[in-house]
C-alpha cells in the first residue's frame, strides 16, 4: 500500500510538534523515520495510525485520501501500530490477546483464530504457544504476537515505533527478517527508531525529523555522520572509555542468593568498588533484575550476605539502603520511578529535605529552576512530569537523585533515548563516579554495556557469570554468553586463575 502524508501539522500548545510534513512511502519499501527524542517521529506515527488526529492536512492511502479518527478506523484501512509497549493484556491468553480487535461477533471463532494463528506463527517462525498466558512473554515475544495480530486484522501498512527497545539479539534478527519477508509481500513497514545502526542495517530509505521538521531524506549507502547531523544539526563526538581508579570496597556481596516464582540465583559474590561501573548483561528474565532488586533491599535474600560499606543490610529494607547512600532508578519511569500529575516543581519538592508542615513554593520553583537548568531539562518548573519526552524524564529523575551517594542502581538508564541523550546521562553518571560513587547498570544493549562498565556480570537463566574485564571483552562473547554457549570456558578460566 503506497502511503502519502501532505503538509501535516499538529501542535500542542505552543508545541509544533509536527510542522508541515510531507512524505511519501511506497508499497514494499522498509521506511525508516529517524529523530533524537522530541522530534516529532511518535506524533507522526499516532497521526497516521488513529491515536491522534492532525490539525491540518491529508492522509492518502493508495492516492486515495482518508479520515483517520480512530485506530479503529486505521485497521479498516490497513494501517497498524506496534507501540514501543505492546498494547496488550498480560493476564490474557495468547490467543485472547490474537482475537482483540475482531470485528467477528460477541462470540468469536476460537477454534479458526486458533487455526489461522498457529498458521500465521509457523510462517514467520514464531514459536508462540496459543494457550500460553501472555504475561509469561518475553517483550520480543509480545512484539510477535502484535504483529501476527495486526496481520490477521489486515494490516498493509505496519507502524513500528522504537520496536528495539528491550529485546535481545537474537529477537532483534528474528524481527528483522520478519519485516523483510513482509516488505517482500509488497507491506509497507513504517521503522521508526533513534538508533542509527538498526536504520542503516533494516531500512531502504530514512527520512530524519528535527524539532517537528522533516529536515531530509537518505538512501543507501548512509552518511552516518551526515545522518548525525540531520538528527541534532550539529556534529556529535562520541566520548571514549573512563576509567576511573577503584576506591575503597563499597558493596561486598558474598555468596548471594535469591529467588522469585520464576528462577533462582545462587551464590553470587561480588566486590564493588568506589567509582567503578558494572554493567549486568542477559536476555529479560535472566535475573539481572532480580539481583539489582536484592541490592537495593527491593528483595530479601534467601541467603549470603551483602554489606554496603561494611554495615550489614542483608535483610534490611529499601528504606534502609536508601538511608545509607543507595539510590535506585527502574527501567518504568512513569509507573515506578515519578508520578503522572504532578510538576517538576513538586517532584523536586517531594525528593528535598522536608523543612516542616509548608512548602515555600517560591524557594521550590527557584530549586526547580536550578536543576532544569543543570541537567538541561526541556520544560519549566510547571511542566507535567508526563508532558516531558523520555530523555528529559530520564534527566529529571537524575536531577532528583540525592548527593552525596555511595551507589546508583539503574534498569535501563538509556532505554529509548537519542545519542545525544544517551551521552548526556552518562556523562552525568561518570560526575558522580568522580565523587566516588559506584553504579551497578542492566541494559539490553551490548554496546553500552561494553562502552560504560569496567566489569560486567552475565546472566543466563539464573546463572551468573564471573565479573569480565569489559575492556577485553568483545560483543561477540558477550551475545555467545547471553545466549548460553562458552560458559564451560570462562569457568574453567575463573578456576585456573584461582589456582
Amino acid at each position: 500500500m503506497n502511503v502519502e502524508l501532505q503538509h501535516i501539522h499538529k501542535s500542542f500548545g505552543a508545541v509544533h510538534a509536527s510542522n508541515d510534513i510531507n512524505l511519501s512511502i511506497p508499497a514494499g519499501v522498509i521506511q525508516g523515520i529517524l529523530g533524537e527524542n522530541g522530534a516529532g517521529k511518535s506524533t507522526l506515527m499516532k497521526i497516521l495510525s488513529g491515536f491522534i488526529q492532525a490539525d491540518n492536512g491529508t492522509i492518502l492511502l493508495d492516492e486515495k485520501p482518508v479520515i483517520i479518527h480512530a485506530p479503529a478506523d486505521a485497521i479498516q484501512y490497513g494501517v497498524g501500530m506496534l507501540h514501543q509497549d505492546p498494547l496488550d493484556f498480560p493476564p490474557l491468553r495468547v490467543i485472547d490477546n490474537f482475537i482483540l480487535g475482531n470485528t467477528g461477533g460477541l462470540f468469536p471463532d476460537r477454534s479458526a483464530a486458533k487455526r489461522d494463528f498457529n498458521l500465521l506463527a509457523a510462517q514467520f517462525g514464531f514459536n508462540l504457544n496459543p494457550d500460553a498466558y501472555t504475561d509469561s512473554l518475553t517483550v520480543g515475544e509480545r512484539q510477535q504476537l502484535e504483529i501476527l495480530r495486526l496481520l490477521w486484522l489486515g494490516a498493509r501498512v505496519l507502524i513500528l515505533d522504537e520496536p528495539t527497545t528491550g529485546i535481545s539479539a537474537a529477537q532483534k534478527d528474528k524481527l528483522f527478517a520478519t519485516l523483510k519477508v513482509l516488505a517482500s509481500q509488497g507491506k509497507t513497514i513504517i521503522f521508526v527508531s533513534h538508533k542509527l545502526e538498526d536504520v542503516e542495517s533494516l531500512c531502504h530509505r530514512v527520512a530524519v525529523l528535527q524539532q517537528g521538521k522533516l529536515i531530509g531524506t537518505m538512501e543507501p549507502p548512509y552518511n552516518t555522520e551526515k545522518l548525525v547531523e540531520m538528527m541534532f544539526g550539529k556534529v556529535v563526538t562520541f566520548g571514549g572509555r573512563t576509567n576511573f581508579t577503584p576506591g575503597q570496597s563499597a558493596l561486598h556481596i558474598e555468596n548471594l542468593s535469591m529467588e522469585d516464582y520464576r528462577l533462582s540465583i545462587r551464590k553470587v559474590s561480588l566486590d564493588v568498588r568506589q567509582c567503578e561501573v558494572i554493567g549486568l548483561a542477559g536476555m529479560e528474565g535472566s535475573g539481572q533484575a532480580l539481583f539489582l532488586q536484592a541490592c537495593a533491599g527491593l528483595v530479601r535474600p534467601t541467603g549470603g550476605h551483602l554489606l554496603l560499606k561494611g554495615q550489614n543490610l542483608t535483610t534490611r529494607s529499601h528504606h534502609h539502603f536508601k538511608k545509607n547512600g543507595t539510590a535506585y532508578l527502574p527501567a518504568a519511569r512513569l509507573e515506578e520511578g515519578l508520578v503522572p500529575g504532578l510538576t517538576l516543581s513538586e517532584h523536586f519538592i517531594l525528593a528535598g529535605e522536608g523543612q516542616g508542615m509548608f512548602v515555600n513554593r517560591t524557594e521550590a520553583v527557584n530549586q526547580a529552576q536550578k536543576l532544569i537548568k543543570a541537567f538541561n531539562i526541556k520544560g519549566t518548573p510547571v511542566s507535567p512530569i508526563e508532558s516531558l519526552s523520555g530523555g528529559n524524564q530520564q534527566r529529571a529523575l537524575l536531577a532528583l537523585l540525592r548527593e552525596p551517594l555511595d551507589l546508583i542502581l539503574l534498569e535501563h538508564p538509556t532505554r529509548g533515548l537519542d545519542i545525544e541523550s544517551v551521552m548526556y546521562i552518562w556523562d552525568k553518571l561518570k560526575e558522580r563516579c568522580q565523587q566516588g560513587t559506584s553504579i551497578i547498570f542492566i541494559s539490553s544493549d551490548l554496546d553500552e554495556i561494553l562502552q560504560y562498565s569496567d566489569r560486567i556480570l552475565v546472566f543466563f537463566a539464573g546463572k551468573v557469570s564471573p565479573p569480565l574485564n569489559a575492556a577485553t571483552t568483545s560483543v561477540d562473547q558477550l551475545g555467545q554468553l547471553i545466549g548460553g554457549k562458552g560458559w564451560e570456558a570462562i569457568s574453567e578460566k575463573t578456576e585456573a586463575a584461582h589456582a
